[in-house]
């Protein structure tokens, strides 16, 4: 269980807004450590990880990328953007994520969204700029649901969208365990089953995303 402390570091890490690459390292670290390996067997793994399957890639370089955009601006850009939408509202913007990160997902292209990637600087931004363009100024409780509600599209999209793609590892375990027990189904069987399974987590989180904007509005108007 020790070897868990490692996620109370990113807990910690990100509740207090450090760097993003230095928590996951010292995550890395704290972990390695309670596993009972020195600090050369740790980094001799992350390097082995880094050069052979280039896991790590995502960290050492989108990480960096996207904090050099921030800091040049590129939530504003995205909030001044949305907020020119006159259709857009938070719900909407949440509900396109959600198809575009399901859709990717089903093709195998889970790396193109993501909390850190995606989430964080451009789709809370973005769903926080349409519910002030609508319902002006938001509280802090306000901005936090639409941000809960951003994280939360990434997770259930990529959930049940990356089950359609025939060479993800959940499929291949399920054949595998299966395989194991006498019965050999084919892996793309399990895509097209999780077909189903995806469309009605859409439809069900969609309507989550419509009502969403109704919340908002009569949160707007109570705190009016």
């Amino acid at each position: 269980m020790l070897t868990l402390v490692g996620v109370l570091v990113v807990m910690v890490g990100f509740v207090l807004r450090l760097n993003p690459l230095l928590v996951i390292f010292a995550a890395s670290l704290a972990s390695g450590l309670a596993a009972g390996m020195d600090v050369v067997a740790i980094i001799e793994e992350l390097g082995k990880a880094f050069v052979g399957n280039r896991y790590l890639a995502i960290v050492w370089l989108v990480l960096p990328v996207i904090g050099v955009l921030e800091r040049a601006g590129l939530r504003e850009r995205a909030q001044s953007l949305v907020g020119s939408i006159r259709a857009a509202t938070a719900g909407r913007v949440l509900l396109i994520y959600f198809a575009v990160r399901q859709i990717t997902a089903a093709l195998g292209l889970t790396s193109l969204g993501g909390h850190a990637q995606m989430v964080r600087p451009l789709v809370a931004p973005m769903a926080e700029a349409a519910a002030e363009s609508r319902l002006g100024a938001l509280g802090d409780g306000l901005r936090h649901r639409i941000r809960a509600h951003a994280a939360a599209v990434d997770n259930i999209a990529l959930f049940f969208g990356e089950d359609i793609f025939v060479a993800i590892g959940s499929i291949l375990l399920m054949k595998s365990f299966l395989a194991q027990r006498g019965h050999d189904i084919d892996a793309f069987a399990f895509a097209v089953w999780a077909i189903p399974t995806a469309v009605l987590a859409f439809v069900v989180h969609g309507a989550r995303l419509l009502r969403l904007d109704r919340r908002l509005q009569e949160a707007a108007h109570d705190r009016a």
